[in-house]
């Protein structure tokens, strides 16, 4: 399997679970790519996405995505645009904007206007979306209205705030045991 990791705002591919799951995954044979999207600290729609572009040959039935915090909003973003279909896409406190995010200005561009929730939902096999009770960025409706709109049920972790190093998150055990479920 090809994996591919996005960050969100003011994200870098070595913080939080980012190295954990890349070795994790790379141990059981799979290639990772955790891309440094440009500028992360002031997120640029046009930019993310036209660097993302030269990824999206390789998205496929053999790929799984894994986004957190923006990175999910531009993994769903990348599902609305692509033609092929994925094996799975893993969701991780993700804003859709169903309410005012800590970076909701930065958000914006991303989230503002409407998912088309169908194209979304026929461009992966799976879909898993993680969110928490006390995550101090993205309000808990966000998830919970996510996995609504991909007809899934959420998965719920109890005081996981926002699944970043300073939640405890350099590792994420329960993201790798749903991602063995799934290939």
């Amino acid at each position: 399997m090809n994996f591919f990791i996005f960050h969100g705002t003011g994200g870098r591919p070595e913080e939080n679970f980012f190295p954990w799951i890349k070795n994790e995954l790379e141990k059981l044979g799979h290639m990772v790519n955790v891309p440094q999207l440009p500028d992360a600290d002031k997120p640029d729609f046009d930019k993310w996405f036209n660097f993302l572009e030269k990824y999206e040959k390789d998205f496929g039935l053999d790929t799984v995505l894994i986004g957190h915090s923006l990175g999910g909003a531009v993994l769903l973003r990348e599902l609305e645009k692509i033609p092929n279909k994925v094996k799975a896409a893993f969701i991780i406190a993700a804003p859709i904007g169903v309410s005012i995010t800590k970076y909701y200005e930065t958000d914006k561009p991303f989230i503002a206007h409407p998912f088309d929730w169908n194209k979304i939902k026929n461009s992966a096999e799976k879909f898993v979306v993680f969110h928490s009770d006390n995550d101090p960025f993205v309000q808990l409706i966000n998830g919970q209205e996510l996995a609504k709109n991909l007809g899934i049920e959420l998965t719920f972790v109890l005081n996981a705030g926002h699944f970043n190093t300073a939640a405890g998150y350099a590792k994420f055990e329960l993201l790798l045991q749903k991602i063995k479920e799934v290939i």
